[in-house]
């Protein structure tokens, strides 16, 4: 069994920050890509930004040059560090990794964290 548990968001004023992180634990043999998904009320669930086993990161054009995504592969841990937040970055943002265990490959979602921009 493998568990993602996020921690970080919350509320914060437009053009302020805030940094999300995301543990896995459990059966890993190794993890390949990890990233982060929001989702806000009444849209559906997308990509905000993955990174790679290596570190090589792609981000959606809606947060690239304000959001920053990096890994510590010896912890099994994503980051996500949110500049220049917009009241349009408001959702609930779900880690995801691509698990290797010891008895198959999947994908895996933490519980979700939100995070609200706002004055």
């Amino acid at each position: 069994q493998v568990q993602l548990v996020e921690s970080g968001g919350g509320l914060v004023q437009p053009g302020g920050s805030l940094s999300l992180s995301c543990a896995a634990s459990g059966s890993i043999f190794s993890i390949n890509a990890m990233g982060w998904y929001r989702q806000a009320p009444g849209k559906q669930r997308e990509l905000v930004a993955s990174i790679t086993r290596g570190g090589s990161p792609n981000v959606a054009d809606s947060v690239k040059g304000r959001f920053t995504i990096s890994r510590d592969n010896a912890k099994n841990t994503v980051f996500l560090q949110m500049n220049s937040l917009k009241p349009e970055d408001t959702a609930v943002y779900y880690c995801n990794a691509d698990v290797v265990s010891l008895f198959d490959q999947r994908a895996y979602w933490g519980q979700g964290t939100q995070v609200t921009v706002s004055s």
